[in-house]
């Protein structure tokens, strides 16, 4: 099985110390990316710690396709204890990023401890420099990227950099990178900020030569990417709200209703007619991001995508799409996750009874990235602030819901209550199946959820090893069990045994920290069933009837550090 090469290296941004370490092992056992971030970090973060405190600690990690040019391969991971979820999270980001990660020579970064003032933090082949960089607080992600440029000659592509948001700790914001990318749910960007890091920058000449790509397939796979006549490549993820609209799917009005009537207005022709360019990541083809512009105001941003389409549009009864494209641009430039932050917003606005105020919306992104006023209570979000202003709790395990409303896709919804990083979308992608954006073979029935905890399980699996790799998730077309064999030299059996210790490991760590079923694998709203499925997938998942991993399936994983 091919895997990432290379020590760890990690960080003490407290004592400004780094030290590498062998975790061959690791790699071995856990490929890369989401894999490795999650074993490093189970092993070393105090199952006690707290989130935004010294103790916790951020594994940034690519994975072995990131030394290939292949289509997909332009993201990489980062993994810690979140602030909004607390429990053990991954985020991956997209743009180009894990190709200067890779030029490092390292297989992953660890940041741990936390400075007394500002830093930057440069990290190369040749060793870390610290950077003190006081003048930057509070300062824009664009601000910090182009000082950044001007101070060491290094674009975009080699940044990972918070906002206002992270240095306020707010607790769904995000690390941006390549400037409008973002590792952007559970609030990993808080965790930064709170270690008051406002830059990482990757750069060197030691890319590791992985044995065992097999050339040929990643060939195909390019071919297959820049030839794809997908929809996704016009309108993006926005190119699902129609369909998603019509089988009443679409969060509208703060989830009191499924479908929207206006999401002609803000949906796939209003991304076309104001897409002005292509887009990508690094290395792929398929080039099926959004710059965007609005030729009357100039305002250009890279989105919406959606469910940020969903977030700050039909959840806030929003069908101005510029001003869409504007929530979007602030959030990217102040560092916040759009799902959570417009959710957070559309949960206000029914409080108040203010629906589609955009000057409100905008308002209140500000204040929430500042802390200021009502953004200070807005900034813990919707799990922590809904019985304050009276409104009802959409989040699972304290993460805001996304799109693709398990209502309607129920076995969607069934994999919001079992996933470890709470109300994600991409966890499993259930949805997929019940629209279906699947061939007929593949699709499953969107009612009911009985019998569905199989599939569920090995779409998680899958998705562990795919974080791991790391791909994209539009790499879906492309990939089946014999491809996902060929690419990691292995079987697919094989590959469902290592996604099945990724989610087992994550799921543990979050029972050592309280979680069970009782409390966090309950959605809120019912599905018939759902109660005696539960139960079923823990039991193919080999676990305890109460959500809960037994310790003999983790025994062998070193104690946490005490750091």
């Amino acid at each position: 099985m091919i895997h990432t090469e290379g020590p760890l290296l990690s960080i003490d941004v407290g004592r400004q110390e780094t030290s590498e370490e062998n975790i061959d092992d690791v790699l071995e056992a856990f490929v890369g990316g989401r894999g490795v971030g999650t074993k490093l970090a189970h092993d070393r973060i105090p199952f006690d710690a707290d989130p935004l405190g010294a103790e916790n600690r951020l594994v940034f990690a690519t994975g072995p396709l990131q030394t290939s040019m292949m289509s997909y391969t332009g993201r990489m991971s980062c993994t810690g204890l979140s602030p909004l979820t607390d429990g053990l999270l991954s985020s991956n980001a997209g743009g180009f990023m894990s190709r200067p990660f890779v030029d490092t020579g390292y297989s992953a970064v660890e940041i741990a401890g936390a400075s007394d003032e500002l830093v930057g933090v440069h990290v190369t082949d040749e060793g870390v420099e610290f950077e003190a960089v006081p003048d930057l607080a509070e300062a824009t992600v664009e601000e910090t990227t182009e000082y950044i440029e001007e101070s060491s000659g290094l674009d975009m592509e080699h940044t990972a950099v918070v906002g206002p948001a992270g240095e306020n700790e707010v607790r769904f914001a995000c690390i941006m990178t390549s400037e409008s990318r973002a590792f952007g749910r559970g609030g990993l960007g808080a965790v930064l900020g709170a270690k008051n890091v406002k830059f990482l920058t990757f750069d060197g000449d030691s890319r590791p030569d992985i044995e065992g790509i097999d050339e040929e397939l990643v060939m195909e796979i390019h071919k297959e990417a820049s030839e794809s006549g997908s929809p996704m490549k016009d309108a993006g993820t926005v190119s699902v709200s129609d369909f998603a609209n019509a089988v009443g799917a679409l969060p509208t009005k703060y989830f009191e209703e499924l479908r929207y009537d206006k999401v002609d207005d803000i949906g796939s022709a209003a991304v076309i007619e104001h897409k002005y360019k292509k887009g990508t990541c690094s290395s792929c083809a398929f080039a099926c991001k959004l710059p965007t512009r609005d030729e009357e105001s100039g305002l250009e941003t890279e989105g919406p995508e959606y469910e940020t389409m969903m977030s700050f549009g039909s959840n806030a009864l929003v069908d101005d799409f510029v001003a869409i494209m504007k929530s979007n641009e602030l959030c990217d430039q102040y560092g916040l996750d759009t799902i959570s932050c417009g959710d957070s917003i559309a949960a206000y606005l029914a409080a108040e009874d203010e629906f589609g105020n955009t000057d409100l919306i905008h308002d209140l992104i500000e204040k929430i990235a500042h802390r200021e006023g009502v953004g200070d209570t807005l900034a813990e979000g919707i799990d922590r602030f809904h019985e304050e202003l009276g409104v009802d709790n959409w989040t699972m395990k304290g993460m805001e819901f996304a799109a693709h409303d398990g209502r309607t896709l129920n076995g969607q919804g069934l994999s919001f209550a079992t996933s470890n990083r709470g109300a994600d979308h991409m966890y499993a992608e259930m949805y997929q199946l019940e629209y279906p954006l699947v061939a007929p073979d593949q699709a499953l029935d969107s009612d009911g959820v009985e019998g569905k905890s199989e599939r569920l399980i090995e779409m998680e699996n899958k998705n562990a090893v795919h974080d791991s790799g790391v791909l994209c998730k539009f790499a879906f077309s492309s990939m089946d069990h014999d491809r996902y064999a060929r690419l990691f030299d292995t079987d697919w059996e094989t590959l469902q045994e290592v996604g099945g210790r990724i989610v087992e490991l994550e799921r543990h760590f979050n029972n050592e920290r309280g979680f069970d079923r009782s409390d966090d694998d309950a959605l809120p709203y019912e599905l018939e069933g759902i109660d005696e499925e539960l139960s079923n997938y823990y039991e193919l998942r080999g676990w305890n009837d109460d959500g809960t991993v037994p310790e003999t399936s983790v025994s062998g994983s070193p104690a946490p550090a005490d750091d």
